[in-house]
């Protein structure tokens, strides 16, 4: 009796077991599929009218495996429905809300008779949207109109933040009243028809449009011929780009290219449609931001936007491998020493999550890490796994897995069995890889080393020797998972300095241990020079920035911290000479454009050069990248008493208005 009990308990928790992982599997699974978006959209009359009236028309599917007699769509809570309709026929709908952190959503719940699965049916709700207020992702005026995915101006069946996959699906956007209407996808009569996967946005204002290297640019209308050239410029990087991506992946998906200069909003890339920071335009050449963002847009057309991807770790796909394709063309264009810091830049900002990231099979949109984990550490995944089995063979079989035009991480990591254990340890695991070395110990004619990996994979990298006399000595080291090694280097010159993985292939934890005798604590090599900038102690300012120049030498934003401390300690031809290089980067930040200026103009004025101090000084403030490079700008263009190009009448008007 008592084994009796025994074996009808057991059975009953695997009965409870197997149930409640059904109900888990149907919980995140989704139901609705949205085959199309068709968007009716009349802006207000009035300028007082904060009200955008919307009728959206939603095809969707049953992609589940059971009949549905239930809808839930989602959309901003600033939308009043006043109908709902189902196959034509009027419905009766509940509302609630979805909790988004601080945030909510608004949920209709609609009831209906049982929809087979496989089985479609078209959804048109009338709404009017209020704009409460203006932001880069929903703003109205009477200049224009921005209206981005997540202000939730749309209503969708699964939430944007939907871990197994947002909605994304052909769109046609039609906008009645305000200026130029621009969205992504084909346009005739002011409508816009995307046959591709993507979430509906649209922005309307008044533009100039050029047509350089087969790309629309679209920039304020009175621009300058600097600002065309920069237009141009931006068509010519985004052309170049889709061009290497065809030689790598096959001919580019057929939709027009659109670059469009925003003062909110930047940043933003669908379906082949670019928002680009109108102050690029200003600037004297393209910048870093600007670059990596058209480039990874123009890689996003082969992996999200004319593939349907869902699944568990979809981001991984959707932004790591486009962001990862990108920093190749970049690598391509630019050279290495461009593309590695570019790398870096990913490498820290995902540093700085590592120690408290979920695996890329779980981490959700929701998560602040969430985009720093599939995108960056999701690029560093995809670089490796294309360094094991050659890059020809990794773009082969990554465009064969993909191209049905259905996608999921699991699909693409069954092109790849022979990495299987590799791929595991990658997505299905949080990083628990460090990668050190030991200090060199000096022997007959050789230098030994000792190495650890502290992960669960195995992992072959590159070790760099230097010596007294400044040579490097490389060798190739496979350490085991979770186990010690030794590298050995043939050389009777002492060595100095030791660093493990020199290309930074592997996601770890800390970085900073890489290198031995240790020069930082810091990942970050230019947080360990603003970090001594900032406490004024200009002699470890200096120290740092040579150490991470030395192995970065194109690392901008250090070499203009760099001059910025030579300038604090009154070196002042050393500062010039570091800011000219700065500028002359080939790829520098935004605010590397910015500081650099600045510091040329501060320079210029120590010299008693007047006029060239304003221009410089002109020059940071035009580039508009960072406020304290904009205000210090200004104030030393005050301190040398140059006008500030305000217009004579605008200075009357706020004479007199001061007087009121």
């Amino acid at each position: 009796m008592g084994k009796l009990r025994i074996l009808n308990f057991s059975y009953f928790i695997l009965t409870l077991s197997i149930s409640l992982f059904a109900q888990d599997t149907a919980r995140i699974g989704a139901t609705w599929q949205v085959d199309k978006y068709d968007l009716a959209v009349q802006m207000p009359t009035s300028d007082t009218d904060r009200n955008v009236a919307i009728k959206a028309t939603l095809n969707l599917k049953n992609i589940s495996a059971a009949p549905a007699s239930t809808l839930t769509l989602r959309v901003s809570p600033n939308a009043t429905v006043s109908t709902a309709t189902i196959n034509g026929s009027a419905v009766d709908f509940s509302k609630g809300q979805d909790t988004l952190g601080t945030g909510t959503l608004q949920r209709l719940s609609i009831r209906m008779p049982a929809v087979a699965p496989g089985a479609a049916m078209t959804v048109v709700v009338d709404y009017k949207l209020a704009v409460k207020d203006n932001s880069g992702l929903a703003s109205l005026s009477a200049i224009g109109a921005q209206f981005l995915p997540l202000s939730y101006w749309y209503p969708t069946p699964n939430s944007w933040y939907f871990a197994r996959g947002a909605d994304y699906a052909p769109t046609r956007i039609q906008v009645n009243g305000g200026p130029t209407l621009i969205a992504s996808g084909s346009e005739s009569a002011g409508t816009f028809d995307q046959k591709y996967f993507v979430q509906p946005f649209f922005i309307s204002g008044n533009w100039e449009k050029i047509t350089a290297s087969g790309v629309d640019v679209f920039i304020p209308k009175e621009s300058d011929a600097d600002a065309k050239q920069r237009a141009s410029e931006a068509a010519a990087f985004a052309n170049e780009a889709r061009t290497y991506f065809a030689g790598m992946l096959g001919k580019a998906p057929d939709t027009p290219l659109r670059i469009v200069a925003v003062k909110r909003g930047a940043g933003f890339a669908s379906g082949g449609t670019i928002l680009m920071d109108e102050s690029v335009l200003r600037r004297g050449k393209l910048d870093a931001t600007t670059a990596v963002n058209i480039s990874d847009a123009i890689a996003k057309l082969w992996f999200a936007d004319s593939v349907r991807l869902s699944g568990d770790g979809y981001g991984v796909v959707r932004e790591g491998l486009p962001r990862y394709l990108a920093t190749q063309f970049l690598e391509n264009k630019y050279g290495k020493a461009t593309a590695d810091v570019e790398r870096m830049r990913q490498r820290v900002a995902y540093s700085i999550v590592s120690q408290r990231d979920a695996p890329l099979t779980q981490v959700a949109p929701l998560d602040d890490s969430y985009f720093s984990a599939v995108a960056y550490k999701g690029a560093m995944v995809w670089r490796v796994l294309a360094r094991r089995v050659g890059a020809d063979e990794f773009n082969k079989r990554i465009a064969a897995a993909l191209q049905d035009g259905m996608g999921t991480l699991a699909e693409v990591r069954a092109a790849f069995p022979e990495q299987s254990d590799f791929l595991d340890a990658m997505f299905t695991k949080v990083t628990d890889t460090n990668l050190l070395i030991g200090l060199p110990q000096q022997g007959s004619g050789e230098t030994k080393a000792a190495l650890r990996n502290t992960g669960t994979t195995d992992v072959t990298v590159n070790i760099a020797a230097t010596t007294a006399n400044g040579e490097k000595i490389i060798a190739p080291a496979t350490i085991r998972a979770t186990s010690f090694s030794e590298v050995t280097f043939k050389t009777p010159n002492k060595v100095v300095r030791l660093e493990i993985d020199t290309e930074k292939l592997y996601p770890q934890t800390d970085y900073s241990d890489d290198v031995a005798p240790r020069e930082t604590n810091e990942s970050d090599l230019q947080l360990a020079v603003k970090r001594a900038f900032d406490k004024q102690d200009f002699a470890a300012a200096e120290t740092a920035a040579r150490i991470a120049l030395r192995e970065y030498p194109s690392f901008d934003d250090v070499r203009v911290l760099y001059g910025r401390t030579l300038l604090a300690l009154n070196r002042n031809a050393e500062a010039e000479k570091e800011f000219k290089a700065a500028l002359d980067a080939k790829l520098p930040t935004a605010r590397t454009i910015a500081w650099a200026n600045l510091g040329l103009a501060e320079t210029a004025s120590r010299g008693g050069q007047s006029a060239a101090a304003l221009k410089f000084a002109e020059n940071a403030i035009r580039a508009d990248a960072e406020y304290g490079a904009t205000l210090a700008a200004r104030v030393l263009r005050n301190k040398i008493s140059a006008a500030s190009g305000v217009p004579e009448d605008i200075k009357a008007y706020f004479s007199s208005f001061d007087r009121a």
